[in-house]
């Protein structure tokens, strides 16, 4: 599909964004003032936002513990992320979250998940309500390779065939399941293959190339808002960093990474294919700046925040109906 000047421009500063986000968390975090683990979403981008930019902001994502990325391409406040990473009151979920549990239901963001392979079954209840309210949303859950054999994502999938959800499944195949290889870890031969046997269009495309990504959604998401049903899309692509920043990556060596830093770099991708068509590099360019610009205000409000106050430490535990 033929994407507007102002629709590539959005679509780069949001992947800008996330790269800008990603490697300052990876400076940050050797100082040791981040709580909790940290997982890079780095050589990814163009999975999140070739799927988000397909959305609204009534449509909902479920994602992982590796949601930065996610939280960033549907719409989370730089701000508050960065805050809610720190641990601080300012914080999207007021410091409670961290890293792994960010969510802001605002912009329709239901959360990133430490359970691996819970996002599909808490994304099709969003589907589920937007198929009864019939309001034309639609849900997109994110799950690893490795989260892809949990029982609950195939019983997900099974659900929204047969109640022909308005969801996209999500497969983001990054070759690993913390330090376990694809390869060894998926008995199927091609993980979108597997869920097309649940009875839905399933496709693989190549996760760090957004205009396939993007195209593949686009379809998707369409005929999930006819009324057609799930569909599962695997976008095949590999992080940069570790599983969790401190990961000693003994499963592949230093060489093969600079190779995929040189090779598979979405955002390079993405400028080879429009530099000198619609956008200048002198723009992409800008963006660039400003994105490391906002990561900059981001990271100096969450220093200077303050942490929850001691007598919250028990709200936001129970709801009251």
């Amino acid at each position: 599909m033929a994407l507007t000047k102002n629709a590539l421009l959005s679509a780069y500063r949001k992947m800008t964004e996330i790269r800008a986000f990603e490697d300052r968390l990876h400076e940050e975090n050797a100082t040791g003032d981040i709580p909790g683990f940290i997982h890079l979403y780095s050589g990814q981008e163009a999975i999140a936002v070739g799927v988000c930019e397909n959305l609204n902001d009534t449509d909902y994502i479920g994602s992982t513990h590796r949601g930065h990325g996610h939280c960033i391409a549907k719409g989370c406040d730089l701000n508050g992320m960065m805050a809610e990473i720190f641990g601080k009151n300012d914080g999207l979920c007021h410091g409670k979250g961290g890293s792994m549990h960010i969510a802001d239901l605002s912009v329709g963001m239901l959360g990133a998940n430490a359970i691996v392979g819970g996002a599909p079954s808490l994304a099709i209840g969003a589907a589920l309500s937007a198929k009864t309210l019939g309001n034309g949303g639609v849900a997109a859950s994110f799950t690893g390779d490795g989260g892809s054999n949990q029982g609950t994502v195939f019983e997900a999938m099974n659900m929204a065939v047969v109640l022909e959800l308005p969801i996209v499944f999500v497969i983001e195949n990054n070759g690993f399941g913390e330090a376990t290889g694809r390869d060894y870890a998926v008995g199927a031969p091609s993980i979108a293959g597997r869920a097309a046997s649940f009875g839905m269009p399933s496709t693989t495309v190549d996760g760090t190339d957004f205009f396939e990504v993007y195209d593949a959604t686009y379809e998707a998401v369409e005929r999930a808002r006819r009324g057609g049903g799930p569909s599962t899309i695997e976008a095949t692509a590999h992080r940069w960093h570790g599983h969790f920043e401190g990961d000693a990556q003994l499963y592949r060596t230093a060489d093969q990474v600079a190779e995929l830093r040189k090779n598979q770099d979405p955002l390079m991708k993405f400028r080879a294919k429009v530099i000198g068509k619609k956008v200048t590099a002198k723009e992409l360019d800008a963006i660039d700046a400003e994105a490391r610009e906002r990561v900059d205000v981001a990271v100096a409000k969450a220093r200077a925040a303050e942490y929850p106050p001691q007598e919250s430490l028990l709200s936001d535990v129970y709801v009251s109906y």
